[in-house]
């Protein structure tokens, strides 16, 4: 199978060569920045794994996971900036372009003051649902006081991310995210070693990383729109039926959004309902899904921009290409992932555990997840497709009809397999999102609704 995918892909080169390179120029600045997000946590914690004490280890632990959750329930920002964009960029329509950018960045600081305004019942409710202990609780609830302030820069930074996709300047995201990586390490350790804090040295090093990296892409993002014409009336901005397009896409994406985060906190809580070992090993294999992720969103990114200039151009030939040409590479990488964790699957385990209770556990199964990136590789790649034609009710639909008709029975039918139960409930997830996605994507496409002349 990987043979014939790479004499395929051999194939399509020599025919389409400006094409795939396009599709990798656009590819491989998000896979990296995508491998760099993860720094953000882990050099939070090494900072403060070494001050002698897990108080402060478990303050930001649970202060970074909530934060990870608040803040991921509003990436409909950078997907609903990427489809209206890179429609907007099909049209040639500078104006647009333009208006998209500012709309969105707006719209992220607003949604961000939001969250600091009401950061009080916020903070609360998430302090006791994760339930820390009482010495970490009081450093805990500091964490989030102080990082809380960082959600203008987080979202206006997804906004600016999803415009950068948009108008095809994939490096913009990597060296936003590069610089609040490298900046958080510096800040961090100024913080924690020079300044005599703690746990809120690390809260505040993230915080103003956050907006020194919003700051550069905003530079960026001026630099870029060099080269559109036109401009746009600042009062037209101020008001709301200017944001119409950009609300109609959000919504539908945040209840989609919503509804990925419930089945990710439905799966950590019935591992966590197993047991500890059971827990930990699920964690463990999450770091796989993590790279599966990862590896394919570059690729998904791609058709995003590219299929949504092409739905902007009304350009179905070429829109169809990117589409086949991307899957190709998106199948080899992911062909790649399965040889790879299938080889050094249990080598990675040890990697990430020391704890033989909790290796043996997560060697048993890791089968599911040597075959996760052939199953989920198709509602990766469709994902972008609506994404890019701005088909967002269909996602939302879609995510609806596969978690509370598939999701939930298959978990509710299996729970006699234990943790295997729990791990092909989300296998048919992933397959099920596949097929409701490419029925919906073969219906487009046979009644011609996204190409009819307008």
């Amino acid at each position: 199978m990987l043979k014939k995918s790479f004499q395929q892909l051999r194939h399509s080169y020599q025919v389409d060569a400006p094409l795939h390179q396009k599709i990798w120029r656009m590819a491989w600045p998000p896979m990296v920045s995508n491998i760099t997000t993860p720094l953000l946590g882990l050099v939070d914690t090494a900072v403060v794994g070494h001050l002698g004490t897990a108080t402060h280890l478990g303050a930001v632990a649970i202060g970074g996971s909530i934060f990870s959750f608040l803040f991921w329930a509003f990436g409909f920002l950078r997907m609903g900036s990427t489809g209206l964009t890179a429609q907007a960029m099909g049209q040639e329509d500078d104006r647009r372009v333009r208006e998209l950018l500012l709309q969105s960045v707006l719209m992220g600081v607003f949604i961000g003051l939001m969250l600091i305004l009401f950061r009080g019942p916020i903070i609360d409710l998430a302090i006791d649902l994760m339930s820390p202990s009482a010495d970490v609780a009081p450093w805990a609830r500091l964490y989030c006081e102080i990082r809380i302030f960082s959600a203008p820069a987080v979202l206006a930074g997804y906004a600016l991310i999803g415009w950068f996709f948009g108008v095809q300047y994939s490096k913009g995201p990597l060296w936003m995210l590069l610089t609040i990586n490298l900046a958080n390490m510096i800040f961090d350790y100024i913080a924690v070693y020079h300044m005599g804090m703690a746990s809120d040295g690390v809260a505040w090093g993230t915080v103003l990383a956050q907006y020194l990296g919003v700051t550069i892409a905003i530079g960026l993002a001026f630099f870029r729109l060099k080269g559109f014409s036109g401009q746009v009336p600042l009062k037209a901005l101020a008001k709301w039926r200017a944001y119409i397009a950009l609300i109609q896409v959000n919504r539908y994406l945040f209840v989609r959004t919503i509804l990925l985060l419930i089945v990710m906190l439905f799966f950590t809580a019935q591992g966590a309902r197993q047991g500890d070992d059971i827990l930990a090993a699920n964690a463990v294999l999450m770091t796989f899904l993590m790279i599966i992720s990862n590896a394919l969103d570059g690729f998904a990114f791609s058709v995003e921009a590219l299929c949504g200039e092409s739905y902007g151009r009304k350009d179905k030939t070429n829109f169809q290409k990117v589409m086949r040409l991307s899957t190709y590479w998106a199948l080899l990488a992911a062909l790649i992932l399965v040889a790879i964790f299938w080889i050094f699957g249990n080598q990675i385990i040890a990697l990430l555990t020391s704890v033989q209770s909790v290796r043996n556990d997560a060697a048993l199964y890791l089968p599911w997840l040597i075959s996760y990136p052939l199953l989920g590789i198709w509602s990766f790649m469709l994902d972008g497709v609506f994404i890019g034609t701005t088909s967002v009710k269909q996602m939302q639909n879609s995510m609806i009809l596969c978690v509370l008709g598939v999701f939930f029975p298959v978990w509710y039918l299996s729970q006699g397999l234990g943790n295997h139960g729990l791990w092909l409930s989300q296998a048919a997830l992933f397959v099920a999102r596949a097929i409701t996605l490419y029925w919906c994507y073969r219906q487009n496409i046979k009644n011609n609704v996204w190409f009819a002349a307008r």
